[in-house]
């Protein structure tokens, strides 16, 4: 327990939450530094530093008890500590560790510090994934834990931290002690609960302070269960009323351009599209169209596989803003990507009188300032560019529309600053990269979706290969004979150059070895990021005409490359990609009227590697992907990609707790229900997040 001083001192700090680290006990300058790197400067950040397991310690496992594969924990004691060196030059130090009932063996590669930590006669407690070999027991870098300071946490059950060598999980639970004691000690003079009463209630929630106390020191397993369950529907909870604000804000408080049912204009360019639009288009195209002639600002997501079509759907929604005597615009992450869509919007709409012009970096001064002044006064109708768009002196005349493409690749402010360039125009985002439902629900929550699911008539599924390299001359003996048969090839390497660091194939090695031995006799091209932008577009136009027959390259053909007649795409370690980017890789083929090929080529022995090839070679539907390769990578590199601009999320998992999401946006929802409370209920998102999410939420 405090003294009546510390417990006086604690009741008197003011916004206690945010109370620098060193105001605990034991936290000097040099142990508020180490923290520091934890991510935790205050008391706040410490109490949601959440355990990321937890060690029951009335299930301590005897070593003979220990099973293979098996993460478990025991206690031993030292007998040897030494250290040896493989015949690669690996420094491996080895502990051995001794029980009632048997011996085990501690392994470390190239960390010799290790050994001096540790000494005969020290008792551990020992956390890892079991192996048993020949008669051993290893357990290969494992966690570990003095016994003493083991048995210093509180109850059966002990939290273990993400924590470093300088601050031990000793130090950890020594500090959350602490943290817990002054927040419940200050409850009353501090606010404590971020739910409303109601929502409490109603979804028999555990109270804040208690779910904080419990989720780091808790009672049982099921009191760790309701006080996890509390805060992480608190999490997604307040997420989520983030989101239906925006979209609530949108609908009540914004006027935005209002467009007039379909006229001539439109009606001709559907009846002279040179295909037949899907069923999944037709859907999308006339959610759109509502949207545009509602008074309400349209903020809608299009999600569409690869090759699903999503441009002309693009080219009829910027048509309609063109009818109402709008302007449009349409921000690509690349030049190739934006060249590619200018001229397919310009094929489809300049028959019929729509201005079109490309602005990207490439131009020059003079061809820029003329097009810049054609916006401002009108003459250009719609304007397809890279981030030039959203320069200072672009100037839009009346700008209706906005459409994003491949959009996770810009960031929030990037959009904003585009959408800034009218008064309230629409907004249309796109993207090629399906995304699950858990993460539409979390990170696109203030949009409306539309799915593009269904494939254009006639385009056949890639037919899709892992093999390993010692079938490598055999697969490019095959894409030999694609090129002699009238069609094209792409290589695609995980590296530009060769690198000392990184086993791994480089598109300058491979163009090399390729254009004097396989393809000897055909014209090949080399692509990658370092080039100029002239002469990445020289290439790419090369290999669009039909002029090189093998382009070997970097990912920098992943987005926007539309070539029919390239049929095969070789993937050079293809280990080196997630699922969702060799999807993407793959979709640069089986755009035309033959059959294509993916061939995945990897020596990797990684099980969880082997598994996504064989994935790939076996699903062709690019959200039925994406679902997986959410359950494979986990929702924190989603996150880092999709770049959406939203906070990482401390303790709930949207793979595990989708049950809790859908939860927490249902009571969002209710919350967040009418205009009237609007401006009261962001005051108190403000309050609950604090002002580094208001730049997430003020867009």
């Amino acid at each position: 327990m405090m003294s009546a001083k510390t417990k006086h001192k604690v009741i008197a700090i003011q916004n206690l939450w945010s109370t620098k680290i060193q105001f605990l006990k034991g936290v000097g300058p040099a142990n508020a530094a180490k923290l520091s790197k934890l991510g935790i400067f205050t008391i706040g950040q410490l109490l949601e530093h959440y355990p990321r397991r937890y060690e029951d310690r009335s299930k301590l496992k005897l070593i003979a008890e220990l099973s293979d594969g098996v993460y478990e924990t025991f206690r031993a004691v030292v007998v040897n500590v030494g250290e040896l060196k493989s015949h690669r030059g690996l420094k491996i130090v080895k502990i051995a560790v001794r029980d009632q009932t048997g011996l085990a063996h501690l392994t470390w590669f190239n960390q010799s510090y290790i050994k001096n930590k540790y000494k005969q006669g020290m008792e551990l407690i020992i956390s890892g994934k079991i192996q048993r070999r020949f008669n051993t027991i290893e357990v290969n870098k494992p966690d570990i834990e003095l016994a003493a300071e083991f048995n210093s946490g509180s109850g059966r059950i002990v939290p273990v931290y993400p924590a470093t060598e300088d601050v031990p999980q000793w130090q950890l639970r020594a500090l959350l002690r602490q943290a817990v004691d002054i927040i419940q000690i200050s409850a009353g003079t501090e606010r404590t609960e971020s739910l409303p009463a109601d929502i409490i209630f109603q979804y028999g929630l555990m109270d804040r302070l208690k779910a904080l106390a419990s989720i780091h020191f808790p009672a049982d397993m099921e009191t760790l269960a309701q006080a996890r369950r509390r805060l992480v529907f608190e999490e997604l909870y307040l997420l989520q009323c983030g989101l239906a604000y925006l979209k609530q804000r949108n609908k009540y408080s914004c006027t935005g351009v209002k467009h007039a049912p379909d006229g001539a204009l439109i009606s001709k360019i559907e009846k002279s599209l040179p295909f037949t639009l899907t069923n999944d288009q037709i859907q999308t195209i006339r959610e759109i169209k509502a949207d545009m002639e509602d008074t309400t600002p349209m903020q809608r997501l299009v999600q569409g596989d690869v090759g699903s079509g999503k441009t002309v759907v693009a080219a009829l929604a910027l048509a309609k803003t063109v009818e109402n005597g709008y302007q449009g615009a349409m921000m690509a992450p690349t030049e190739i990507l934006a060249e590619q869509h200018y001229h397919t919007l310009a094929r489809l709409l300049a028959p019929h009188g729509v201005r079109l012009a490309i602005l990207t970096g490439k131009l020059t001064r003079r061809a820029r300032d003329e097009i810049l002044a054609h916006i401002k006064d009108g003459i250009i109708d719609i304007v397809v560019g890279t981030h030039a768009l959203i320069q200072d002196d672009v100037e839009f005349k009346h700008l209706g529309l906005v459409v994003t493409d491949e959009q996770h690749r810009f960031g929030v402010r990037q959009r904003a600053r585009l959408e800034a360039k009218g008064q309230q125009p629409d907004v249309l985002v796109m993207t090629a990269t399906p995304i699950p439902r858990t993460m539409a629900l979390t990170v696109y929550g203030d949009l409306d979706v539309s799915v593009i699911r269904e494939l254009p008539p006639g385009r056949q599924p890639v037919a899709t290969y892992a093999r390993g390299t010692d079938r490598r001359e055999k697969v490019y003996s095959f894409a030999v004979n694609q090129i002699k048969a009238g069609r094209q090839v792409y290589i695609v390497c995980p590296l530009v150059e060769e690198s000392e660091k990184i086993e791994a194939q480089s598109a300058v090695k491979i163009y090399e070895e390729l254009s004097t031995s396989f393809f000897k006799n055909y014209q090949c091209g080399l692509l990658h990021g370092k080039m100029k932008s002239q002469d990445k577009d020289s290439v790419m136009a090369a290999f669009a005409n039909g002029e090189i027959k093998a382009l070997i390259t970097t990912t920098v053909i992943e987005v926007g490359v539309n070539v029919p007649n390239a049929t095969v795409m070789i993937i050079e370690g293809a280990d080196r990609f997630g699922l969702a980017q060799l999807h993407q890789l793959r979709g640069r083929v089986g755009r035309g009227e033959h059959q294509s090929y993916c061939i995945l080529l990897s020596d990797s022995t990684n099980e969880e590697t082997i598994e996504r090839l064989k994935i790939l070679t076996q699903v062709s539907d690019g959200f039925v992907l994406a679902e997986k390769d959410l359950l494979l990578r986990g929702p924190g590199q989603f996150f880092g990609t999709i770049q959406h601009g939203m906070p990482d999320l401390k303790i709930a998992d949207i793979i595990k707790d989708t049950d809790i999401l859908l939860e927490a946006r249902r009571a969002a929802q209710q919350t967040v229900c009418t205009p009237e409370y609007l401006d009261t209920v962001w005051q108190t998102l403000l309050n609950w997040f604090g002002e580094k999410f208001s730049m997430v939420f003020c867009r």
